[in-house]
């Protein structure tokens, strides 16, 4: 059964922020909040935990839609190719937020993604990652937790969401109700930024 810590965004618990930490680089399966949904996640060079999440999710780790959770801007460059001074600014002026920018890969990405032409970033603006991901080695590999009812989509109780996974995670991270808006998601690999899906982030700049 998964451990369930409840914290205060206004006054988070540090100590219990790096026990989290502390768990996920020895591999632990994480549910956290975000600052669109919750969302699972491990640490994206624990491949053993990797294959384990890609099978929840009925897929191939290297070929599963997953993203990465960076800290800051300053991560991306070992995981995306060097971008331009307009993508800069757009970033920029945009992270961190609730946006998903699909961005060209990487030729030295980690495995099991190595092989990938392309990747999903995000850097949220919720303030329990803001602590946690700086702590960590590596970006976490990240997928929003969808609900099973077709019509909800999301589960914003986090209550109900640690009754459903509390017997396939190993933590979880709640500070109350969750949104049910997902991340804007904007492909940034075709040269002009293309909108894939429309979510929480505004896209008024575009």
């Amino acid at each position: 059964m998964a451990i369930i810590h409840s914290l205060y965004p206004s006054s988070p618990n540090t100590k219990v922020i790096k026990d989290v930490a502390a768990a996920l680089i020895s591999g632990a399966l994480v549910i956290y909040p975000t600052d669109t949904v919750y969302a699972i996640g491990c640490l994206s060079s624990s491949i053993k935990t990797l294959n384990r999440l890609a099978k929840i999710k009925g897929v191939k780790a290297e070929q599963a839609p997953f993203s990465f959770l960076f800290s800051d801007l300053s991560e991306l460059s070992g995981y995306v190719q060097q971008f331009d001074s307009s993508t800069f600014r757009l970033l920029k002026s945009t992270l961190p937020g609730p946006y998903t920018f699909i961005m060209p890969g990487s030729k030295k990405l980690p495995k099991p993604f190595d092989k990938r032409k392309s990747i999903g970033i995000r850097i949220s603006d919720d303030p329990i990652l803001k602590i946690l991901l700086p702590l960590l080695p590596a970006p976490l590999i990240t997928t929003s937790l969808h609900d099973k009812d077709k019509i909800i989509d999301y589960t914003t109780d986090p209550e109900v969401i640690f009754e459903e996974w509390n017997s396939i995670v190993d933590i979880m991270i709640e500070t109350g109700a969750g949104g049910n808006l997902p991340s804007t998601v904007i492909d940034l690999t075709q040269g002009e930024p293309f909108i894939v899906r429309k979510g929480k982030g505004s896209v008024d700049f575009l």
